[in-house]
């Protein structure tokens, strides 16, 4: 027990000092998409130092292309605002990389323009450009430079003194001693007025640059045999640190949703899981009714984006009470939207690699060797197809490909969840690595529509707007949304995510790209829509 206590609040410490801006410890954006005649593969690896360089490289999986050149832009500037495009060199066959600079905080983007046989196509990917980290000089360096700089102290001084002496036609050993006093005490004085700037700058970028993640106040409180979930973004210190402040009105919904909301229990190895899309009650304030979970320690990863594009996750951890429900109280359990589901399992690593009989008919598509498989609330079995191995590498990029097979083997046709072909999220065992993965990357797109609309805008500045009247237009959409039948709501998701183009080859997979940051255990969950019902399994997996 007392381990436990340790263990929850070291991952309470870790988890408010971890990164969270647009998912936790994957600072990392990866796209894959068809535009035009090309199908590429892009990886931005933004800075963590503003300013900074990117690091972006461009795989051309399908089509001829000639060069590949890079900007920044971002959305307060505009495409009028941002500076010319520079080429990313040719690094082998079809694949391009090279450095994009982002000299500001705030949401940007990297637009990238494919020129080749096959015509001109633009790729928008967005880029959080924030600070996350501070640089430390190298011992060595540093006693170099000291070196250096006493060693030019001191010529100064001599020479202060020497000129001081020689100025009156004679040389006076105590007009050169009273100037090398007097000239030492003005470079001193000068050397402690800079280093009083250098560290007041230092205090700036740490108290203002230095990106700091929205702190969270939750409860879970049972009512009538259900447990209510509060989530209110704490707002303590806004006034004093324009870094830190967020304007809540100007949230934007992303498939459907002004928030997806992950809770995972951690203290009995992630065997629970729910995600979920809280109403929002007034500015600060979003609630949802959870299903039938065990009580615990549980970890809460809330995903939001703003107008601007800026995408950020907000963490917290919660305890969920461990309530009964009578029969009655059962029959009139009802979720906050019908787009939550939740999974209760087996602890991590009980089944890892867990094959079983799989029984697929001929028709089945694989692709490959399973990997694992796992069965469906519904009777289905999901299938981790072409797992390269049972450990996979930290830093590679791979393609997660998962089939799904109806009760009979058969390829199970799947429906669009959320507009899109499956979601996925991704949890290292400490909770210190969490994403939110779509089959056509990791990124946000709502988040790539909101920078695409601005990158189209010809006004150099943005348009002051009335915020509340802005949360009550999406409101009123979102509410709209909720009584559309679910094909004309696809439709018109779809319709919103226009630069979205990631057609499947075949309608019973889902694939997610994704490179591991980091070395850990992990487990993933994927989620799917098949008559009516989102389906989730999950994996596990250990990468080195």
């Amino acid at each position: 027990m007392r381990f436990c206590c340790v263990l929850t609040l070291i991952l309470a410490f870790t988890l408010s000092h971890t990164l969270s801006f647009a998912h936790i410890g994957s600072a990392g954006v990866v796209v894959q998409k068809q535009v035009g005649k090309y199908q590429v593969l892009v990886q931005v690896q933004p800075p963590d130092v503003v300013p900074g360089t990117a690091k972006v490289s461009v795989f051309v999986e399908q089509g001829r292309v000639s060069s590949v050149q890079g900007r920044p832009v971002y959305f307060f500037a505009g495409d009028e605002g941002a500076p010319t495009s520079d080429e990313l060199p040719s690094i082998g066959t079809n694949r391009f990389a090279g450095d994009v600079w982002l000299m500001e905080s705030g949401s940007s983007s990297i637009q990238l323009t494919l020129d080749g046989p096959d015509g001109k196509a633009e790729v928008v990917v967005p880029v959080m450009a924030v600070a996350t980290a501070t640089r430390d000089m190298p011992a060595g360096t540093g006693a170099g430079l000291a070196i250096m700089g006493l060693l030019l102290l001191v010529m100064m001084i001599t020479i202060i003194g020497a000129s001081n002496a020689d100025g009156v036609g004679v040389i006076s050993p105590r007009r050169r001693l009273m100037g090398m006093g007097i000239g030492g005490v003005i470079l001193v004085l000068i050397l402690t007025g800079g280093r009083s700037w250098w560290n007041s700058k230092a205090d700036e970028y740490r108290t203002y640059q230095l990106y700091k993640p929205v702190p969270l106040i939750t409860s879970a409180v049972p009512q009538n045999g259900q447990t209510v979930l509060t989530i209110q973004p704490d707002t303590t210190g806004f006034s004093e640190n324009w870094n830190r402040r967020r304007d809540f009105n100007l949230l934007i919904p992303d498939h459907g949703k002004l928030m997806h909301a992950f809770i995972v229990r951690l203290d009995q190895g992630m065997d629970a899981f729910a995600h979920l899309h809280p109403e929002r009650t007034d500015s600060l304030h979003f609630k949802a009714l959870l299903p039938q979970l065990p009580g615990g320690r549980y970890l809460l990863f809330a995903d939001v984006v703003y107008r601007s594009g800026y995408a950020e996750t907000l963490t917290d951890t919660l305890d969920l009470p461990a309530i009964k429900q009578s029969p009655e109280q059962a029959a009139f359990v009802r979720p906050t939207d019908p787009d939550d589901s939740f999974l209760i399992t087996e602890r991590m690593g009980v089944k890892q690699d867990a094959v079983g009989k799989l029984h697929l008919d001929n028709n089945m598509v694989a692709c490959g060797k399973p990997g694992a498989s796992m069965k469906l609330s519904d009777g289905s079995t999901m299938v981790w197809t072409d797992k390269p191995g049972k450990v996979l590498e930290a830093g590679t990029l791979y393609n997660l490909k998962f089939a799904i097979a109806d009760p009979t083997g058969k390829a199970a046709t799947l429906e669009p969840y959320l507009g899109m072909g499956g979601h996925a999220a991704i949890l290292r065992s400490d909770g210190t690595v969490y994403i939110h993965l779509h089959p056509i990357g990791t990124y946000s797109m709502a988040a790539e529509e909101s920078l695409n609309r601005r990158i189209a805008d010809t006004s150099r500045t943005i348009a002051k707007i009335s915020t509340a009247r802005f949360r009550d237009s999406i409101d009123t959409y979102i509410s709209q949304l909720k009584t559309m039948p679910e094909a004309q709501k696809n439709k018109l998701l779809k319709a919103e995510m226009g630069t979205m183009n990631h057609p499947m080859s075949t309608n019973n997979m889902v694939v997610f790209p994704y490179a591991f940051p980091r070395a850990g255990h992990y487990r993933i969950w994927v989620q799917v829509k098949r008559n009516g019902n989102v389906l989730t399994g999950a994996f596990d997996t250990q990468v080195l």
